[in-house]
């Protein structure tokens, strides 16, 4: 019992304890209303006791059952210890046998100890087969003869087509294939649910481990220069120009054969294997484009200059090496007496950079060239190659969000870098400083400055990225890592990063290191000529002795691995010399203050004097520096005094400023130097340390006072200092915190835990390191710098919680020698309170008041004293009201806290053997209580609703679940009486639920397995056996099982409570988030159940589905909210009809014609539009979200038991019954397979089919699959990986996995791969064949029952429906095999019934059947033959019934040819001859009329397909393609029926070439033939009179006009009974045409067309449509008056063919109408195009309009010519044809003039222009349904030259006279006009014309007349020009003033010139005369044509 407890005196108190105190605030009533449940807006029911049931269960000894459905965890509870896997071969920790100090013994301990983890078992989700969609690759096509038998080989014919002489065996024959090679989970062939509404299963935290950048290795491969004569010592490091910083240590290594390394013997002692490294691994952070990889170079200190000592290097060349023998060799005996002498010292030499970023990048970019590449000519110079930074590829992660330029550092290739030119170093610029000024220089001007002096020479030096650790590889402590190599090979060295700027890692490893940085010395003032080349030893003591020197200095290469001293390189005759060494030390674990830096400075004599013969050094002085500065690290910059004496003893104790010596420059500092250090033991941040230490402190083994920094602290004071650091914990700088993370939450979470005392007194520290807590969890969560995870959870604090966070071990508490030696207690100021006084403490602290849980029950008067201060302190009251905040806000970290701790209890006490409701206390379960209350009251509940659903998740797992429901109970409840709008409240529930459904046991915590999985009685009992009463009970029962109720509610807790959330998601109005939130929350849920490894038992998954049955119900219910206008791009917007504006939205015009035509509920053949359904409410949810809660539906239907979904629908009120067939019909257009086509730019091209579009799609999927499946290349490849076999056929493993396919469709299509857009393809197509075939099941289950249910009818129409619904869509052979069968089995069980009473969706039937007979899939073509002989053969029985079969299957192929594009004839004739098949081997039938019947009627097919046949030759000429039609329709007269039909085809065809007003007619048409017909059959007012009444849309309707009766009757059967020939019919016909007609820009037609509809509408009290209507005829008003004159209409041409190449059509004239604006050029070409495809070289164009003489014209060719014409009127017409739509439209006559001479010329002077007019007649008028019509009459006459010319005046005038008087007067048109008119040159100007016919007056009399009319049109021109040139003065700019006196001026000439000839008139014609009209040529022509007119 105390160790319950002991861990429960935890900090979560304090929370509570704020709480209660807020809550103790409230009134009594306000308490009380907490626990009562919320107002009745929702009240979730009281859930059962899970665990008293579970337990009746067992003993009722259905134990069995629960035992293996359930498999009900007994517990899902493990802790366990994880050994950490440590990189190296052993752990990083210090040195052996030294005592260490506690911190650092925690430290290590902190990184050495092995993980704890309390796992709650996770979930195995497998991933799932996919079974391939059955692979039908079409054959070859052949063309075949007309004659059906001969020739043709019928199809192989479906098996047993007419064996089942029972319906219960067919039944079961179906049942069995359908159910074959079916995929298990239908989820696996589903897109993934967004990551925000997936089943929640939280990450595993990252496992806590060392931070490590990108990582490369680079190789040193060579190091060559021109000569080779002494040993030489390469540096590398890393530098980041950017930052101006080094990123990396140094590595060193050196390539100098054994001669050169035997010249340095005497200086080395031994060299180890480590030293011999030539690799290193270096790791970039913060990968930038300025980072520099620097290799320096020094070689061995000798005489002279660095450039005297260069220069042989720079002069000799290799190739002269024999030349310059002798000198090489002195040179070489040179250098090995400077090494034998001076080998220890080093002088700068030279050095060479490259830019490592750009290599990477480079070799990135490169990724596909040889690998053999290098990247040559770097030092930069030549680089500039690689200084062009290309595109890089950008890295996504948090911390490079900030930078631009972003290499992919672990994806480039090996490359080689060839360095071939190295700088020369200068003595006086050696510091970073200089450094990174050169290495801006570089980047500036990409080359080496004229000023540095290069040395020639070469490094070679290979870059590889790393992905493993390489083998033989070292830490940068020089530990060996795994793996280890097998024989001695050189190591790879591991290189230390110093990162550019912070990193957020908390450290894992002990890692002590130092790196001093000698920088500069400054000599300059010291007179004596002693220093000049100057060393530094350098030497780590631990005390003043010589001896005390450590071997802690890291070597350099080829040496020993650790040294005593190092010296720093020499730069000659340099009084002030700056240093670039860096020395690295490893700091021992225990530091004192005898620990200090001793510098020695020394100058070396690099010339041996002849009298010499000691050493080369001489001694100038010593400086030190101690390690600690008051027991902390000294780091940072410093300058030290130089002692020229000997050092005094102790000096080491002070810093440098103190003892009294002779000190150089009177102790002014001349050396700087800075330290740095790298360690996880220093904290090197004020707060940390001092927390730390006082902790320690507590742990005893220290004196008091005690002294932490300048201070000393006397116990007394202890607690209130501790106080103090733990507050000021949350001010330390971030990095330093972070990296100390886990020790310091450690440290706090102790002090929480465990009451502490100081002084004999129990200190109260846990309330405020509580608050430390919080505010330290706050501030990480506040960082930018920091991730978190998705649910919004500190990556640091979740690591920390799930792999570090233990409690102190409970024998810890118990003992007070624990883990430590007994005699110093482990709290030993502690000690004086024995272990039994903690003990009664804790017991004390759990039964103490509430008041303050914090402070253990008090003993004396002095604690109540102490209590009352510290609540009196008004810091504390402060921070509570902060922290109370931010422990809500990160609820999470506390919530997690507690579990762990939980969890470690139970584990603790091996208590699983108690049951679970006694693992935990009364009180405990209390206080949880309370913490849900609370936070579920605050006001910020919406932020920790996530937590606390997390933390109830786990409780499921280690609490009594009874307990826990009722805590989400209350939850609920509270949530509700809340003052949130109900969409926010029920998105929190749903999270709230949706997390707790993710648990690993949901099923059983929902108790799945006590559902019953099957009907109570047996599906099919004779209904007279069963009583009534029982059977209503039982129906009641079934029924029941559908709907949500109490019960279910109160079994299956969590399951009801997620469908309740659900049900009232959907009945709100327009909230869609919501309700998505709610349908993907259940989705993902059932998504969970079909991949779970534990559900895969068919009658587990039968269970399963039971426990969602009502979610069917709610469904049913909310069928009027879905989207089924499945949208194009899956989840992109959804497309409806489209707008009335755009032309490319125009509705279907095939079946979709009225809602209710001839009462069809679902319009099967319209894609977008199953029209019953636009009058319900309407859809709130998307497309995608509508296919989300489809899918669930149809999972529960797959899985649900057969016999029990048979009752159900037996059961159901047959308006029920309706609604779920509707249900079925959605979910048939909403999974549909949708074509997709991956064109090369890899878009999505959604297949727009027309509506009516035959299924070229399958075969395009057949060879998509089939190629895919036989997988070449990189597609295949991937199916391959993705688990695929690559023989079509067999099963395929594949899946959306996340990795492969992302389904975001809209945003990222652009980026996949063929072979992913191809899977996605497969993958769907499965998706639709699963979907359907559910559906499918569900219909069969239906009809089955039928023989049960009272309304056989309507059920039997109705899944007819939805079958015929599925042909529409597009669907697999394997479905469509199914499908047939199921059709078939329909018309053998209730085939009369469907004739008779179903007509209607019989004719669509033999549509779709006849549309599958032309498949160029075998099987579906196939499966579609037997049906259609079925039908025929079951109609047969009734003759009514046989000839309507035969009519509409006769009007389903002429529908067929006519509409589609890719419809295959040579298939159909196939099918025919395997239909004549079928009923020759019939032999039953043999006897009776059938087959002659059948072989009348194939006949009449086969001719309708030879009408096809020649379609198909004019596919490319729509005129030729429409004539054809027109004669094919014309064709059926006779057959109303097949006419409809044939002007159907026609208007559909005009309508996809956009030729709306042609279809509109077409329409027009039809309508017209159904209102004969409708007159003969009923006489209503309202209706039109026949085709007369649509005289005024066009006269050519009155073609229409019916056959006589006695040739046809329209009651005769099988005539005139498709769903056209009714009112509604006639309206939809019209309605359809107006929107044509719209859409054509007709709208004058549109209104004559709703003339006719109205009566109709009006008569039917049709007041909705009317409405409508009435908003259509105003949009096409208001169209008239904005569009005025800007409406265009079409151009038209006479286009004349001849040569006897064109058959019937030589010598035959048409007028073609094309659309506005059409060019002579455009139609000529096309024309041209087309016939030159026919003709060849023969076809030639006639290019002028003259009249064409056949004997000139080469018989061997074929000649087109083409004329521009314009409508033609009479004067009288034009009284009539008042605007521009009149003029344009029923045009019967057009005209086109030729200009000619009598010369022959077309042209000529003005006085021998003669003009010839041509007017010709078509035999229909225009608009009409053929875009051209015959010429029947031609005529023409001539104008003679001075008509020509009254003709050209009168057109000017009238030109100039619009110009003037328009609205908005035109400037630009105006001035043209004019320039034209009275411009001064104009040649065959107006004044040419005068002078020609106005200067003389004719000899001739007849031509006075004309004289007479052209003077006075040259009077009304002069006048017109005179307003024009008024009107243009007032339009004119400023900079055209003189433009407009020059009009003035010419118009002034002109009218002065004209004068004379316009006041001259001819007296004659004054005088009364004698009528002489004989005479007049061109006058009696024109009455001539009149009277023929009026005789005609």
């Amino acid at each position: 019992q105390l160790c319950q407890v002991g861990w429960m005196s935890f900090g979560w108190r304090t929370i509570l304890n704020s709480h209660r105190k807020l809550l103790s605030m409230k009134t009594p009533a306000a308490l009380q209303f907490l626990t009562q449940t919320g107002p009745q807006s929702y009240d979730a029911v009281e859930p059962l006791d899970l665990e008293e049931f579970l337990m009746s269960q067992l003993r009722s000894g259905d134990s069995a059952l629960m035992q293996e459905l359930g498999d009900f965890p007994d517990d899902d509870l493990e802790v366990e210890l994880v050994e950490k896997e440590c990189r190296t071969v052993r752990h990083s920790v210090p040195e052996e046998g030294v005592e260490l100090d506690s911190h650092v013994r925690d430290c290590v301990q902190s990184y050495t100890q092995p993980w704890l983890m309390s796992l709650l078992i996770l979930l195995q989700v497998k991933s799932p087969s996919l079974a391939v969609l059955s692979d039908d690759s079409s054959r070859t096509l052949t063309s075949s003869d007309f004659d059906l038998r001969s020739g043709l080989t019928p199809d192989p014919r479906v098996e047993g087509l007419l064996h089942f002489s029972n319906h219960d065996d067919l039944d079961r024959f179906n049942q069995e294939a359908r159910q074959g090679n079916r995929h298990p989970e239908l989820f696996a062939l589903y897109p993934p649910a967004d990551e925000d509404d997936a089943v929640e299963i939280r990450p595993i935290p990252d496992c806590p481990k060392e931070h490590m950048g990108d990582r490369i290795i680079i190789r040193c491969q060579a190091i060559k220069f021109e000569i080779d004569i002494e040993p030489l010592f390469a540096t590398l490091a890393l530098y980041d120009l950017r930052e101006k910083k080094k990123i990396s240590e140094n590595f060193y290594c050196d390539l100098n054969s054994d001669q050169f390394k035997g010249f340095l013997k005497p200086h080395t002692p031994q060299t180890d294997h480590s030293t011999l490294s030539r690799a290193a691994i270096f790791s970039i952070t913060y990968p930038s484009p300025d980072i520099y990889l620097v290799i320096k170079i020094e070689k061995v200190l000798q005489q002279g200059e660095i450039s005297d000592c260069a220069e042989p290097y720079m002069v000799m060349k290799e190739t002269d090496s024999a030349k310059n023998k002798e000198k090489l060799e002195k040179l070489r005996n040179q250098s090995e007496m400077f090494c034998q002498r001076l080998g220890r010292y080093r002088m700068p030499f030279a050095w060479a950079t490259v830019n490592i970023m750009n290599v990477i990048s480079t070799a990135t970019l490169d990724r596909d060239t040889t690998d053999s590449d290098s990247i040559n000519g770097v030092c930069v110079c030549k680089s500039s190659s690689l200084e062009k930074r290309g595109q890089l590829p950008r890295r996504n992660s948090e911390r490079f969000g900030t930078m631009e330029d972003q290499c992919n550092m672990s994806a480039f290739k090996p490359a080689t870098i060839t360095i071939s030119t190295f700088c020369k170093q200068e003595g006086d610029r050696l510091s970073d400083e200089d450094l990174f000024k050169f290495l801006a220089d570089i980047k500036k001007f990409s080359s080496l400055q004229r000023r540095i002096k290069t040395i020639p020479g070469t490094i070679k030096l290979d870059v590889t990225p790393v992905h493993d650790n390489p083998v033989a590889c070292l830490s940068t402590e020089l530990i060996p890592v795994k793996p280890l190599a097998e024989k001695n090979v050189r190591p790879v060295k591991e290189v230390l990063e110093f990162p550019s700027s912070e990193v957020y890692v908390p450290h894992s490893t002990y890692r002590n290191l130092l790196y001093v940085y000698p920088q500069r010395l400054n000599f300059v003032n010291r007179l004596t000529s002693g220093g000049r080349n100057i060393t530094i030893k350098i030497q780590f003591m631990s005390g003043e002795d010589p001896s005390c020197v450590m071997p802690v200095i890291f070597g350099k290469s080829n040496g020993p691995e650790f040294v005593q001293e190092v010296y720093t390189p020499v730069t000659y005759h340099n009084k002030s010399p700056d240093f670039y060494e860096e020395v690295k030390m490893a700091l021992p674990a225990r530091l004192t203050e005898r620990h200090h830096l001793l510098f020695t400075f020394y100058h070396i004599s690099c010339q041996q004097k002849q009298n010499q013969t000691g050493a080369s050094e001489t001694l100038i002085g010593y400086s030190w520096l101690p390690i600690l500065s008051t027991d902390r690290l000294q780091t940072g910059q410093y300058c030290l005094p130089i002692a020229l004496d000997r050092l005094p003893v102790n000096y080491s104790l002070h810093s440098p400023e103190v003892p009294p010596v002779k000190w150089m420059e009177s102790h002014k500092g001349v050396f700087n130097l800075e330290i740095q250090a790298v360690s996880s033991v220093h904290t090197q941040d004020n707060h940390l340390e001092r927390f730390f230490t006082l902790c320690h402190a507590l742990e005893g083994g220290v004196t008091f006072p005690l002294r932490v920094r300048e201070e000393k602290i006397p116990e007394n004071k202890l607690e209130h200092e501790l106080k103090l650091s733990i507050i000021s914990l949350s001010s330390s700088r971030l990095e330093p915190l972070v990296l100390y993370l886990h020790l310091v939450l450690d440290k706090l979470f102790t002090l929480i835990m465990q009451p502490m005392v100081i002084a004999g007194q129990t200190a109260n520290l846990a309330q405020i390191a509580f608050e430390s807590v919080v505010s330290i969890v706050n501030s990480l969560h506040n960082s930018q710098e920091l991730a978190r995870d998705q649910q919004g959870r500190n990556g640091l604090l979740a690591t920390y919680l799930y792999w570090v966070f233990r409690l102190p071990d409970s024998n810890e508490l118990l003992s007070p020698g624990g883990a430590v030696p007994p005699t110093e207690g482990r709290y030993s100021t502690m000690g004086r309170a024995s272990a039994t006084t903690v003990g009664t403490m804790l017991l004390q602290s759990r039964i103490r008041s509430s008041s303050n849980p914090d402070i253990p029950a008090p003993h004396s008067p002095e604690d109540t004293e102490v209590n009352n201060i510290l609540s009196a302190k008004s810091t504390s009251h402060t921070f509570t009201g902060v922290c109370r905040e931010n422990a809500y806000k990160y609820a999470w970290f506390f919530f997690e806290l507690l579990v762990k701790s939980m969890a470690q209890h139970v584990s603790q006490l091996e208590k699983q053997d108690v049951p679970r409701r006694s693992r935990f206390s009364d009180r405990f379960k209390d206080d949880v209580t309370t913490i849900v209350s609370v936070v579920t009251e605050l006001e910020q509940a919406e932020k920790v609703n996530i937590s606390l659903a997390f933390f109830l998740y786990d409780l499921l797992s280690l609490m009594d679940r009874g307990f826990v429901f009722i805590l989400v109970k209350n939850y609920c409840n509270q949530m509700s009486a809340k003052t949130v709008s109900m969409p926010t409240l029920i998105s929190m529930r749903l999270e709230f639920l949706r997390i707790l459904c993710s648990h690993e046991h949901y099923l059983n915590l929902s108790l799945y397995f006590s559902s019953p999985a099957s009907a109570p009685v047996s599906p099919c009992p004779s209904i007279s056996s069963q009583s009534s009463s029982s059977c209503s009970f039982q129906e009641q029962r079934i029924l029941g099982l559908f709907e949500l109720s109490q019960e279910f509610k109160q079994q299956h807790y969590l399951a009801g409570l997620l469908l309740t959330e659900l049900s009232a998601a959907l009945d709100m109005e327009s909230e869609g988030l919501v309700q998505r939130k709610a349908i993907n929350a259940t989705y993902s849920l059932l998504c969970a159940h079909d991949l779970d490894q534990r559900c895969t038992r068919p009658e587990v998954r039968a269970k399963v589905a039971t426990l969602y049955l009502p979610l069917v119900g709610i469904i049913i219910d909310s069928i009027n909210y879905l989207d089924f206008t499945v949208s194009e791009a899956r989840g992109g917007k959804s497309k409806t009809g489209g707008s009335d504006e755009d032309p490319d939205n125009i509705p279907p015009i095939n079946q979709s014609i009225a809602m209710a035509i001839a009462g069809n509920p679902f319009n099967t053949l319209a894609r977008n539009a199953l029209a019953s359904m636009s009058a319900k409410a309407v859809a709130t949810l998307s497309a995608e979200t509508s296919r989300n809660l489809l899918v669930c539906f149809l999972w529960v239907m797959k899985n649900a038991e057969r016999s029990l979904i048979q009752r159900w629908t037996v059961d159901m009120p047959s308006a029920q019954l309706n609604r779920l067939l509707e249900l079925l019909t959605i979910c048939v257009s909403c999974f549909e397979y949708r074509v997709r086509v991956s064109a090369p730019c890899m878009d999505y091209m959604p297949n727009s089919l027309s509506t009516q579009a035959l299924q070229k799609s399958q075969q395009a999927k057949m060879q998509l699959e089939d190629s895919l499946l036989r997988g070449i290349g990189a597609r295949g490849e991937m199916m391959r990986r993705a688990g695929g076999s690559d023989r079509a056929g067999q099963r395929v493993n594949l899946r959306w996995r996340k990795d492969l396919t992302q389904w975001r469709q809209t945003n990222d299509k652009h980026d996949k791969t063929k072979a992913e857009l191809d899977q996605e393809a497969l993958i769907s197509g499965n998706l639709a064949t699963e979907s359907n075939l559910i559906v499918l099941d569900l219909l069969e289950t239906i009809v089955q029952a039928v023989p049960l249910a009272d309304c056989k009818d309507s059920v039997v129409g109705g899944v007819l429906r939805v079958l015929l619904h599925c042909l529409t869509c597009n669907q697999s052979t394997t479905f469509l095999s199914h499908c047939f069968s199921t059709l078939r089995a329909l018309v053998v069980k209730f085939g009369d019934l469907l004739f008779e009473e179903e007509a209607e969706q019989c004719a669509d039937l033999c549509q779709k059947v006849l549309q599958h007979c032309s498949s160029p899939v075998d099987g579906n073509r196939s499966q579609a033959c037997a049906t259609l002989y079925l039908i025929m053969r079951y109609s047969f029985s009734s003759a009514n019934n046989f000839s309507r079969v035969k009519m509409q299957v006769t009007m389903s192929l002429a529908s067929l040819v006519g509409k589609s594009e890719d419809f295959h004839e040579e298939y159909l004739r196939r099918s025919l001859r395997t239909i004549l098949a079928y009923a020759e081997e019939d032999t039953e039938m043999q006897n009776t009329p059938l087959p002659s019947q059948v072989d009348e009627l194939l006949r009449n097919l086969n001719s309708i397909l030879s009408d096809t046949v020649k379609m198909r030759e004019f596919q490319e000429d729509p005129e030729m393609l429409m004539d054809l039609m027109y004669r094919i329709a014309k064709g059926y007269q006779t057959s109303p029926d097949l006419r409809l039909t044939w002007l159907q085809n026609m208007a559909e065809k005009h309508k996809n070439r956009k030729c709306f007003t042609e279809s509109a007619m077409c329409l027009v048409h039809a309508a017209a033939l159904v209102a004969e017909y409708l007159s003969m059959l009923e006489d209503h007012k309202y209706l039109p009179v026949g085709s007369v009444t649509f005289q005024n849309i066009s006269p050519n309707v009155l073609e229409e006009s019916a056959v006589s009766d006695d040739i046809l009757s329209p009651d005769e059967d099988g005539v005139c009974s498709g769903q056209y020939f009714t009112t509604s019919g006639l309206v939809g016909l019209l309605k359809q045409a107006a929107e044509l007609f719209s859409n054509g820009g007709l709208y004058e037609t549109v209104n004559e067309v709703y003339k006719i509809i109205m009566p109709v509408l009006e008569a039917h009290r049709d007041f909705r449509e009317l409405v409508s209507t009435h908003e259509k005829l105003q949009r096409a008003f208001d169209n008239i008056i904005q569009k005025g004159h800007k409406r265009m209409f079409g151009t038209y041409f006479r286009v004349g063919f001849y040569g006897a190449k064109f058959g019937d059509l030589d010598e035959q004239e048409f007028v073609y109408k094309e659309p506005a604006i059409t060019h002579l050029p455009e139609i000529s070409h096309r024309l041209e195009n087309f016939y030159s495809q026919c003709f060849g070289d023969a076809l030639e164009m006639i290019k002028d309009s003259k009249d064409i003489d056949r004997s000139k014209l080469d018989a061997n060719k074929a000649y087109i010519q083409i004329t521009y014409v314009e409508p033609f009127f009479d004067d009288y017409e034009m009284k009539d044809r008042l605007t521009n739509f009149e003029k344009n439209f029923n045009l019967r006559r057009f005209m086109y003039t030729t200009p000619f001479t009598k010369a022959g010329r077309p042209r000529g002077e003005l006085n021998e222009q003669y003009k010839r007019k041509t007017i010709l007649t078509t035999m229909h008028t225009f608009p009409y349904i053929k875009t051209r019509i015959n010429v029947i009459q031609k005529e023409e006459f001539d104008l003679t030259p001075i008509e020509v010319a009254i003709e050209d005046m009168q057109k000017k005038t009238r030109e100039l006279a619009v110009a003037t008087h328009r609205e908005q007067p035109d400037a630009k048109m105006l001035q043209m006009l004019l320039q034209g008119s009275v411009g001064a040159t104009v040649n065959q100007g107006p004044l040419e014309v005068a002078q020609v016919f106005l200067n003389e007056i004719p000899a001739d009399p007849k031509l006075f007349r004309h004289h007479n009319k052209l003077r006075l049109c040259f009077k009304e021109f002069i006048m017109r020009c005179g307003e024009a040139v008024e009107k243009n003065k007032h339009l004119i700019t400023l900079d055209q003033k003189e433009y407009q006196q020059e009009l003035k001026k010419n118009y002034n000439r002109l009218r002065e010139n004209l004068r004379p000839m316009l006041e001259r008139k001819i007296p004659e014609l004054y005088k009364p005369i004698k009528p002489r009209l004989e005479n007049r040529d061109s006058v009696k022509r024109l009455s001539f044509r009149r009277a023929l007119e009026e005789n005609s």
